[in-house]
């Protein structure tokens, strides 16, 4: 399974980057929005970091002019993925840029009919929102495991990029589904790395290390 980072913020981008673990990164206008930079400006810097894709969200809601938001934003860079809603205007635009071979994100996908009809409009990645799912009563994960029963049915080439994740166990669970890509903010995927067990190993090996008294020579 593939990992993004779902942030607009360098600091943190650049950390996950030096990870080796990163695939990807997904943004939307509320994240650019609380980076408090320009938006070109920021976007331009992400791709510079990473060599997956980058998520940028065109903001108009009709065809027409998603098209001329999505030429300016895939110029930014080779890895540009453009973003757009799960609208019928936003997959025409999604078809349209597809077919000429730009990877396109469709986002706010709730359900597994919409999913559907993401894949058939081509899109690269589908986005559904899990946390918010589960916020409104609802099962995230069923979501997921449904939209991967029918891709898995027709053998559409769109990945699940499971989106909203609010902690480990939806990373988890999204893993054991069959999820493509999970897209994170930085404190969840560092979330993966704790467990209280390593955490006590590693007391153990250094207090044990320590009464030696050796070191081991670094130069």
């Amino acid at each position: 399974m593939k990992f993004f980072v779902d942030t607009a913020d360098i600091a943190d981008i650049k950390e996950m980057a030096d990870t080796g673990l990163l695939d990807g990164v997904t943004t939307n206008p509320s994240l650019i929005a609380k980076s408090g930079r320009d938006f070109m400006e920021v976007t331009k810097e992400i791709c510079d970091l990473v060599d997956g894709p980058v998520s940028a969200e065109v903001v108009a809601l009709d065809h027409d002019t998603m098209m001329k938001e999505a030429e300016t934003l895939r110029k930014i860079a080779d890895n540009v993925c453009i973003k757009v809603p799960l609208t019928i205007d936003g997959l025409k635009t999604c078809k349209k840029l597809t077919s000429d071979g730009t990877k396109v994100n469709v986002t706010l996908c709730f359900s597994a009919n919409q999913a559907l009809l993401a894949a058939k409009a081509g899109a690269t990645f589908v986005s559904p929102f899990v946390g918010r799912h589960d916020d409104n009563g609802l099962d995230g994960m069923e979501l997921i495991a449904a939209i991967r029963h029918i891709y898995d049915n027709y053998d559409f080439g769109t990945e699940i990029l499971v989106a909203s994740i609010r902690n480990p166990v939806h990373v988890l669970k999204s893993a054991l589904i069959g999820a493509d890509v999970a897209t994170m903010p930085p404190a969840v995927i560092k979330g993966l790395f704790k467990h209280i067990l390593t955490d006590k190993g590693i007391e153990g090996f250094v207090a044990d290390w320590e009464k030696t008294g050796q070191t081991i020579p670094t130069s």
